[in-house]
């Protein structure tokens, strides 16, 4: 009886040799898969019986079963490339596909865009991401990335700040709208853009009307406005700017404010001028415009407003924000590319194309932004390679090797024991 077991713990062994040997072929196929994670075969023995019952000791085992097989989670060697779409995760997480099972994860990050403007793997399925606002600000939306339009309309300028110091020490001027060089202490010029797009040149003169007190003229040239004459200046906008006695701006009043461009622009159009949070508005005064004893200059000024432009380039950044941008200047956040992250990563099943799903073992996925609550970055123009180690590899080729054959001896040897039981007969 004793023999026979033998042949059966042989066959055990030589199953748990091939299981192993399967296990180490798989890894060393995937050597070149992108995001591929190896695994380790382990085994355990089977139930032994005892000479002595449940007194336990004196036990004969009966050989080997394959019992886990554990997916090595390791980083893998990140790869640089030139393709802006090629995603890296430096850390723990996955991205997520709309899978034909549902959504699916995977640490392959070779995406591109399809014809209709969708980030697609290379299986055409759409990755998902945080969605955009509609300013550009990221939101928890989650949706398929798209690239939506290349191009993006004209915006019309409604606002222009201005941080600026007006010299308290100029004499007092009266302003003549016919001869605004002559008779204003300072100016600049900031351009706008009409409703169409069209880039337009503002002037501001600032006079100074009293001890406090400053106007501001906001003039065009007369080639931009409506029933205009070309080197004609326009008033299109004025108002008062009130200081108080230590310098800071007190109060911003406005006038008047329509400018009427023309070139097919609409009538009409308000452009708001902000100098800073005056302490009415309930501002300090500090990073406000204000009048001090030095020569007026502008710190900074900025205005909102575009014109159409195209798609220029794109690029990821390390928190996996898509930003376009447009030959008009013109960055947009088109997406965020989402990472999801399990409790037991061991137990996601494997469906295949780089893909897993969740399992009641591996949890549901927690679903978050790159480099948040555990969840690695995301890094541009690289990809994770696959994680297997040849070297290891081709040792456990060998380890398996000699435990297949010396399995084989166990039951060839078992056979010619066998024999000789045989033998006594003759």
């Amino acid at each position: 009886m004793s023999i026979l077991s033998s042949f059966n713990i042989g066959i055990t062994g030589l199953n748990a040799a091939g299981s192993s040997m399967s296990v180490v072929g798989d890894n060393i196929a995937n050597a070149g898969t992108f995001g591929f994670k190896s695994s380790r075969a382990e085994f355990q023995d089977t139930l032994a019986s005892s000479l002595k019952g449940i007194d336990g000791g004196d036990q004969i085992g009966s050989g080997t079963k394959l019992a886990h097989v554990t997916p090595q989670w390791t980083q893998g060697t990140i790869q640089r490339t030139q393709s802006i779409t090629d995603l890296a995760i430096n850390g723990n997480g996955f991205f997520m596909v709309d899978a034909p099972f549902g959504k699916g994860y995977t640490r392959d990050g070779s995406f591109h865009f399809d014809k209709e403007g969708f980030m697609i793997n290379g299986d055409g399925y759409r990755v998902t991401g945080f969605q955009p606002d509609a300013d550009g600000k990221i939101t928890n939306k989650l949706d398929p990335i798209k690239l939506g339009s290349t191009t993006i309309p004209a915006k019309a300028t409604n606002e222009v700040k201005m941080s600026m110091n007006l010299d308290s020490r100029e004499n007092v001027k009266v302003f003549d709208p016919k001869n605004p060089d002559k008779t204003s202490n300072f100016s600049n010029s900031v351009t706008v853009y009409d409703n169409v797009g069209t880039a337009r040149l503002v002037t501001l003169y600032f006079n100074k009307t009293a001890d406090g007190n400053w106007d501001y003229h906001a003039m065009v040239d007369g080639a931009d406005a409506q029933n205009g004459k070309p080197n004609e200046l326009v008033e299109m906008a004025t108002g008062t700017l009130k200081f108080d006695p230590k310098g800071v701006l007190q109060e911003e009043v406005e006038k008047s404010n329509s400018f009427n461009f023309n070139k097919g622009a609409g009538q009409g159009q308000k452009i708001a001028f902000d100098f800073g949070a005056s302490l009415k508005e309930g501002g300090t005064g500090i990073d406000a415009s204000t009048q001090y004893g030095s020569r007026s200059s502008v710190a900074r000024h900025s205005s909102a407003g575009h014109a159409a432009g195209t798609l220029a380039s794109m690029s990821f950044n390390d928190d996996g924000v898509l930003t376009a941008v447009y030959d008009n200047g013109i960055q947009l956040s088109l997406g965020q590319v989402a990472i999801a992250k399990f409790d037991n990563t061991e137990g996601l099943f494997k469906t295949g194309k780089n893909l897993f799903k969740e399992t009641r073992k591996s949890g549901q996925a927690a679903v978050g932004k790159p480099g948040l609550d555990g969840r690695g970055e995301v890094l541009s123009k690289s990809i994770e390679m696959s994680n297997v180690d040849i070297a290891n590899e081709f040792i456990g080729l060998m380890a398996a090797q000699r435990n297949f054959q010396a399995n084989t001896r166990t039951i060839t040897t078992s056979d010619q024991m066998l024999q000789e039981v045989l033998n006594i007969k003759r």
